[in-house]
């Protein structure tokens, strides 16, 4: 493995946030927009990407694309927390600030994912 600190780190973010699509797949299909179609495969495959992006950006050959993955990834599911804030009636078991502040964290992510482009 030719996997840096820094890759290492968003390795193990995104892994993890990868997987926990799988674990926690009721409570992450509530956050689907209302208009999208086939929720839980749209929760596994996004899933899915975090986890394969998150462990290939630890190989040099693959960081470039899983770094893209990644950011486009996150681009794709900005409507799930934009959603989230435009409805927190609907998320009252989340502290209302925290469905606001996952905008600009969401921002911080794709600029993470960004750097290893």
């Amino acid at each position: 493995m030719q996997g840096s600190i820094p890759s290492i780190l968003i390795s193990i973010f995104f892994v993890f946030t990868g997987t926990m699509h799988f674990l926690i797949d009721d409570f992450l299909v509530q956050i689907v927009p209302p208009m999208l179609p086939f929720k839980y495969e749209l929760v596994y495959f996004s899933g899915l990407i975090e986890i394969m992006c998150g462990i290939l950006i630890n190989f040099k050959i693959f960081r470039k694309q899983a770094a893209w993955g990644l950011v486009l990834l996150l681009i794709a599911v900005f409507p799930a927390n934009i959603y989230m804030s435009l409805a927190p009636e609907k998320f009252s078991f989340i502290p209302e600030i925290f469905l606001y502040l996952r905008l600009p964290l969401q921002a911080f992510f794709i600029y993470w994912a960004y750097k290893f482009c």
